[in-house]
């Protein structure tokens, strides 16, 4: 026969191995979504620049860009 404290030990358990396997599946499906949406591409690059009244240089597009991958690593 199962004790009361049995139970709520099997409850905090469950609780703790739910919060660890539910973090690791949302934290893989989040990176899967960055690598299929990236945040910034080059067109928003420009879209930026050309908001601010500037026209950008293809090097400073990739530089933007290096800078964006880089902070992914």
């Amino acid at each position: 026969m199962v004790e009361g404290w049995q139970v709520a030990l099997y409850c905090i358990l469950c609780l703790i191995a739910g919060l660890v396997i539910g973090y690791f599946v949302t934290r893989y499906i989040f990176k899967r979504q960055l690598e299929k949406n990236p945040p910034i591409n080059e067109n928003m690059i420009r879209a930026l620049y050309s908001q601010m009244g500037r026209k950008p240089s293809e090097a400073q597009i990739r530089q933007i860009m290096n800078n964006v991958n880089k902070q992914k690593k």
